[in-house]
């Protein structure tokens, strides 16, 4: 069955997505949330780094086969859903929910990607 993410589009919501998650603890209003911001901060770092080193049309470097980066995408966003537990900010609505926005965004986009390698 054909999803409808291209690996070209992954690409791009890739790289949007690590600029919003960098900037989300201030667009959201939880800077002061330090495992929260810390995690957002990471997740759009590991975002940025493994993308560049995927063999796709977006990687500069191509070390890291699509799909690995796929799994990737899927382990961090399943992450990210249990983080305000794990990290103990679920109290702060603000962080919990954004953090959980990100685990949900990332998940579906990593489930409806065509897994096609280049």
């Amino acid at each position: 069955m054909e999803k409808p993410i291209s690996r070209q589009a992954h690409g791009i919501i890739d790289y949007a997505y690590g600029a919003v998650v960098a900037a989300l603890p201030e667009l959201a209003g939880f800077q002061k949330e330090k495992n929260a911001a810390t995690l957002c901060r990471t997740l759009a770092g590991g975002a940025l780094t493994y993308s560049l080193l995927t063999k796709a049309e977006w990687g500069a470097v191509k070390a890291i086969p699509f799909k690995t980066h796929l799994l990737i995408d899927s382990t961090t966003s399943l992450f990210a859903l249990a983080a305000p537990w794990l990290l103990g900010f679920s109290h702060n609505k603000r962080a919990r929910n954004a953090i959980l926005a990100v685990g949900l965004v990332g998940l579906a986009t990593s489930l409806l990607t065509e897994r096609k390698e280049m």
